[in-house]
C-alpha cells in the first residue's frame, strides 16, 4: 500500500500491559500507544510555488504521534494508522 502526498503508514506500538513498578494494567485502563513504527511513506506534497515538498520520516523511523492523530484501517488482518506528516512530533 502506497500512501498519496504528505500522508504516511505507521504501526502502533503494542499498549503496555504493567506499570514500571509492577502493577498489571487492565484492558479497560490501557491507553491508546502514542509512538510507533512508519511502515510507508507518500511522496510528498506540493508547495503554492508548485516545488515538491519531501517527507522529513522514511519507512522503519520509530516516531511519537498526537493521541488522536490518524485513522486507523486494517490491512491484511493487520490494524494500522495513516495520518498526515504534520500529526507526527518526533522522530526517536
Amino acid at each position: 500500500m502506497k500512501p498519496l502526498a504528505d500522508r504516511v503508514i505507521v504501526r502502533a506500538a503494542a499498549a503496555e500491559e504493567k506499570t514500571k513498578s509492577g502493577i498489571i494494567i487492565p484492558d479497560t485502563a490501557k491507553e491508546k500507544p502514542q509512538r510507533g513504527e512508519v511502515v510507508a511513506v507518500g511522496e510528498g506534497k506540493f508547495a503554492d510555488s508548485g516545488s515538491l515538498i519531501k517527507p522529513q520520516v522514511h519507512v522503519g523511523d520509530q516516531v511519537l504521534y498526537g493521541k488522536y492523530a490518524g485513522t486507523e484501517i486494517t490491512v491484511d488482518g493487520e490494524d494500522l494508522l495513516i495520518m498526515r506528516e504534520s500529526d507526527i512530533f518526533a522522530v526517536l
